[in-house]
Parts: C-alpha cells; sequence; structure tokens
C-alpha cells in the first residue's frame, strides 16, 4: 500500500481536541443563528436530527471514559447515548463535552486516539446537516482519512485471503492526495479519480455507488463497492455536503 508522502507527523490526540472543539464552535453558533437547524433530520445519519448527532458524540466520549466501548459501536449502544441526553439543549451538551475533554486525552494517550475518527467524521456530517461547509482540508481529516484508507486495504486483502472473491488493487487519485491499496498507483487495475475531500468521504461510507462509478476512471470498482460501505450502507442520493 502506498500513499503521497506526508507533511509534518500529526498528534492524533492534540487533533481530536481542535476538531472538538471546533464541532463545539460549530453548533454554538447554529443554536445562536439558526436553532431551527439542529432539529433538522442529518442526511449522512438520518435517523438522528443535528442534536441528536451531537448526543451521540458527546455519550461516546463519555462512555469510553467509563469503560464501555464495545467492539462494533452497535446502534443499540449509540442509541443509549443519544436517548440519555434527550431534551438538553447545544449549550447544555458542550458543556458536558467540554468537561470531559481534559480526561479523554489523558484517556487516549495510554489507549489510543480512535475517539478522533468519529468527532471528524460526524463534523461533516453536522456540516451537511446544517449547511456550513468547512475543515475539509485539516491535519485532523487527513489522519482520519489515512485510517480509513488502511481499513479499505485490509479488507480487500481479507476477502483475498479468504477466496471469496477476487480483488483487484484500487487506486484513489486526487489532486494532493493519492493512494492504492497495493502495488503502485500508476498500475493498480481500478482507479478513481475525484476531488481529495471526495475521496476521503467515500472512504467514510459517506458516497453513493453511483458517486464511485462515475469516478472509475479504469477498471470497475462495482466488486469493490461493498468495502467502500464498513460503515454503514453507502448513501442512495448523494449527500448534501
Amino acid at each position: 500500500m502506498t500513499t503521497t508522502p506526508a507533511a509534518a507527523p500529526t498528534d492524533p490526540v492534540a487533533s481530536w481536541r481542535v476538531a472538538s472543539e471546533r464541532v463545539c464552535d460549530l453548533v454554538l453558533a447554529a443554536a445562536t443563528d439558526a436553532p431551527a437547524m439542529l432539529e433538522r433530520y442529518v442526511p449522512a445519519c438520518p435517523d438522528w436530527t443535528a442534536r441528536d448527532l451531537l448526543s451521540h458524540m458527546v455519550g461516546l466520549a463519555s462512555d469510553v471514559l467509563d469503560g464501555d466501548e464495545p467492539d462494533d459501536h452497535h446502534p443499540g449502544w449509540t442509541a443509549r447515548q443519544v436517548e440519555q441526553r434527550r431534551g438538553r439543549d447545544v449549550t447544555t451538551l458542550v458543556a458536558e463535552w467540554r468537561s470531559l475533554a481534559d480526561a479523554l486525552v489523558g484517556w487516549m494517550r495510554e489507549n489510543g486516539s480512535r475517539p478522533l475518527n468519529d468527532v471528524v467524521i460526524h463534523e461533516q456530517d453536522l456540516r451537511g446537516a446544517l449547511g456550513r461547509p468547512g475543515a475539509r482540508d485539516t491535519p485532523e481529516l487527513a489522519v482520519v482519512r489515512e485510517r480509513m484508507a488502511a481499513r479499505f486495504a485490509a479488507r480487500l486483502a481479507d476477502r483475498v485471503a479468504e477466496r471469496v472473491a477476487e480483488r483487484e488493487p484500487v487506486a484513489l487519485v486526487g489532486p494532493g492526495w493519492s493512494w492504492v491499496s497495493a502495488g503502485s498507483v500508476q498500475d493498480a487495475p481500478t482507479r478513481l479519480e475525484a476531488d481529495d475531500f471526495d475521496l476521503a468521504r467515500a472512504l467514510m461510507s459517506r458516497r453513493t455507488a453511483d458517486q464511485l462509478r462515475s469516478w472509475t476512471v479504469r477498471g470497475d470498482v462495482g466488486a469493490s463497492l461493498g468495502d467502500f460501505a464498513a460503515l454503514g450502507d453507502l448513501p442512495d442520493e448523494p449527500l448534501p455536503e
């Protein structure tokens, strides 16, 4: 697996604090300027409103610190986080999250920075729901994009090892970032070309099958569509991002 060279190393734990504060600022601004937007359902998480999604993000931090984090982050676990905070306003939710931040940073220093993934992915989900795009080219998103790409490569490799199906190497090529699951970008049988941000969101299961097909300039992405759906079914319609 190869990728374009990274710039300076990024501290993922420090990145979590940066990203979480950016989300706090985002939702507090929405609560002041357009509070009704927080009750809109999130296209990327259609069972939740924007406030529900924030409740999940806060609840994840609380549960991690309490030692309650299942490997699969199953729907029952995330739904409980939302229900426990039902009726709390954004200011209260942000205050709870900020009160947990120092402890969670300490936990991540000891146990790893998995919570960064949740914040970065859901920040963009929130931005899409609130109509406030931004943070598309940040060190935090770059870290999570690399993580998701590595997981994608591992899924392809697992399918080959299990002889479930043939999986040819896949290359993702953008203006500033390129990556391939195995071999070289130039030689990959399947090649997708799109904006760097779109490729990142595709790896987060946030782009449709039709979008992935439209970006395919060589080969056939069809056999790998399921591997793009690791975080849930691919959306039926393009997300408003």
